[in-house]
């Protein structure tokens, strides 16, 4: 049954926007007291990496105190809602349009829709029932979805696209934002990597969207432990890190040139083998 929801039942977080809407619709459960929620949005136009990395994100989900949200949308949103029924997360659709089926957008969704209502998710809009989708009504949609959420989870998406609209907001709603890297020679990944590159969190796997939600992460070992796999200059720095450091002093230490001696780094970080705290370096084993 779609209802209003009363003020009291709109997410906490959505009411803290400067647009936040004065009346949602809602259909089936509301998100679970004490979850965190998640935005998961990216291409409509997703290739197989794109596919593969959503659903094995979400299936490591499973288990954890997590609401995955989106759009209802071909693509992405679509894959994420079914990863998460699959693997017994709650999941919220927020179509761009009413929930009244007849207008669901899109309206091979309509099926989907009634499968998240049925397993215990919702769907959510603050558009009259019948009200069909119109372009000027994703960018609203996309406010909400940003700012009910904890973080925004980008996976594939061109510079030009709505899912980036989505992630602007979150960051103007003071949300973290975290994106999944991709070939570079893949125009989908040029949306994730801008905003890398703008400081978004890089996210490799289901860990970091746990880290990235405030939760713990369930690998208590760094992801690569074999040094000997580590090459030479890779080991400079291991080696180096008896006890923390400063990035710099570390740089100077090692005698490189200060452009490798990055790179460097940030791929032992990436390989969760060093972390940078307070200024200072230092292993994670």
């Amino acid at each position: 049954m779609i209802r209003d929801l009363s003020r009291n039942e709109h997410p906490a977080l959505l009411k803290e926007i400067p647009d936040a809407p004065k009346r949602l619709r809602y259909e089936g459960t509301l998100p679970i007291e004490g979850n965190k929620l998640l935005a998961v949005v990216g291409s409509r136009k997703y290739s197989a990496y794109g596919r593969e990395m959503c659903e094995t994100l979400i299936a490591g989900l499973a288990d954890s105190p997590i609401t995955i949200v989106s759009g209802l949308a071909l693509g992405i949103d679509s894959i994420a809602h079914r990863a998460a029924l699959r693997h017994g997360l709650q999941t919220i659709a927020i179509p761009g349009s009413g929930l009244n089926r007849l207008v669901i957008h899109p309206h091979s969704h309509a099926n989907l829709a009634d499968e998240i209502v049925a397993n215990g998710g919702g769907l959510l809009s603050e558009y009259d029932d019948t009200m069909p989708s119109g372009a000027w009504a994703f960018p609203r949609r996309n406010r909400i979805m940003a700012g009910m959420c904890h973080a925004t989870l980008v996976i594939e998406a061109e510079k030009k696209s709505g899912t980036l609209i989505t992630s602007r907001l979150a960051t103007e709603y003071n949300r973290e934002v975290g994106c999944v890297p991709g070939p570079a020679t893949s125009p989908t990944s040029d949306g994730p990597h801008m905003l890398i590159r703008l400081g978004a969190a890089l996210i490799r796997d289901h860990n970091d969207i746990l880290e990235l939600l405030g939760l713990k992460r369930r690998d208590e070992n760094p992801t690569l432990l074999d040094i000997e796999e580590l090459s030479e200059e890779e080991k400079i720095f291991i080696n180096l890190l008896e006890k923390p450091l400063a990035k710099d002093d570390l740089i100077q230490k090692s005698k490189l040139d200060t452009g490798s001696a990055s790179a460097i780094l940030s791929l032992l970080e990436i390989k969760g083998l060093i972390t940078e705290e307070m200024g200072e370096v230092r292993k994670t084993f």
